[in-house]
Parts: C-alpha cells; sequence; structure tokens
C-alpha cells in the first residue's frame, strides 16, 4: 500500500542560509517523524525515503531535511569538511524541530527522530535539546557514540538498530548505551552490513521503526 499524503517541499531558514527538506503529512497522522541522513548523503537517501514511505502508510508524517545548504554541501563534497562536524548538524536538526512546532499544522504531532549514520549523532543530539518535544528516536546503523555528552541528556526512548555484520559499529552502540540514561533497547539484524542492502535486511529496519514510534508516539 501506497501512502496518499501529498509531498510538500519546504525550505527551513539556518543560520548560514537554508536547507530544503520533503514534507508528508498523511490524514490522522499519529506523529511527525525528523529523518537525519548519514555522513556523504542527503535527503535523497533512497533508504531512508524506502522507511520514509513506509511510515507514511502506517499514518507517520515524515520530515526529510538536508542537513547542509547548498553552498555547505558544495565545499563538503569537494573538502568533506561539513559532514562530521556533529555539532552543525545538530544544530539543523534542533531548527527543524522548531520549525515544525511553529507550523500550526505540525504543532500537535508528537515528534520522533530517525538517523543513519553520523545522522544518528544528531538526532540524539536534537532529542536532547528539546526533551520536552522528543517522543522517540531510532537509530540505523548509527553513531550514537558521536553525540557525545548529549547521550545522557537524551529522555526520549531510544532503539539502536545495527548490522550484525557491521561489528565495531555494534561495539560503538554498546558503549553509547552505557552513557544514556533514557530507555534504550538494541536490535541487531542477522546478516546485514553497515548499508543495510542485504535482502530484507533494510525492510526488518522498517518494521522496527514502525512499531518503536507506534509505541511510543502514539501513546504521546
Amino acid at each position: 500500500m501506497r501512502s496518499t499524503a501529498a509531498a510538500e517541499s519546504i525550505v527551513i531558514p539556518v543560520e548560514r542560509g537554508q536547507i530544503g527538506a520533503d514534507l508528508r503529512v498523511p490524514e490522522r497522522a499519529a506523529g511527525l517523524v525528523i529523518f537525519a541522513h548519514g555522513s556523504g548523503s542527503s535527503r535523497f537517501s533512497s533508504r531512508n525515503r524506502a522507511v520514509a514511505e513506509f511510515l507514511d502508510t502506517n499514518r507517520f508524517g515524515t520530515l526529510l531535511l538536508d542537513l547542509l545548504t547548498r553552498e555547505e554541501e558544495s565545499v563538503d563534497t569537494r573538502t568533506r569538511e561539513h559532514r562530521f562536524d556533529i555539532d552543525l548538524l545538530g544544530r539543523r536538526v534542533v531548527l527543524a524541530t522548531d520549525w515544525a512546532q511553529d507550523r500550526p499544522d505540525l504543532r500537535q504531532l508528537p515528534i520522533g527522530y530517525f538517523g543513519a549514520s553520523t545522522g544518528a549523532a544528531a538526532a540524539l543530539i536534537g532529542a536532547a535539546a528539546r526533551p520536552a518535544v522528543a517522543r522517540a528516536v531510532v537509530s540505523r546503523g548509527g553513531r550514537p557514540d558521536l553525540a557525545g555528552d548529549a547521550l545522557s541528556k537524551v529522555q526520549a526512548p531510544t532503539l539502536l538498530i545495527i548490522g550484525g555484520d557491521d561489528e565495531p559499529v555494534i561495539e560503538m552502540n554498546r558503549d553509547a548505551m552505557k552513557q544514556m540514561r533514557a530507555p534504550v533497547e538494541l536490535e541487531i539484524v542477522p546478516g546485514a552490513t553497515h548499508l543495510f542492502e542485504e535482502p530484507g535486511t533494510l525492510n526488518r529496519v522498517m518494521d522496527l521503526a514502525s512499531n518503536w514510534f507506534r509505541r511510543h508516539l502514539e501513546s504521546a
């Protein structure tokens, strides 16, 4: 089943210009999930868009972000200097959260975050900065360890999804869990590598994420 929600391309003002985003909100939405992509990617990430479409069909609005402005993206393509600036990426997630809270048709929707790779750290920074708003976080192949001191400030229930063959990242996630005070669970998807490109592995991510958001956003 495909979502009937209309897509809306928007821009969000940030400190160095503006960032692009794609918004979809189905009828009777149960919440809004803000996506933070990984290093070197964008809101057009095929894997994140597949997850977003699945969430749309399950009555969750989605906001897919570009975390860098066009000018920053141009510089980053040559120098890679912004993709690992986790503080910058985290601030962009916070600005997107505030933008959603300021928009009347979105204000009442409980907010969750879905972060991939380094974007997971940015999502956790956003959740830590807005504890009264954030209701849930899901990380796919994420680097929560890069969130640093923000980890202990996150209050939202957090699900860490890791590929079973992504061994270094498994240990990084386990170390990050020890620093978190929020309810946190680790799900290891057998046979999956970092990008979840293996058959059926991304579908497992979709199911886990949807169930987590249903559990924590619908009850908010």
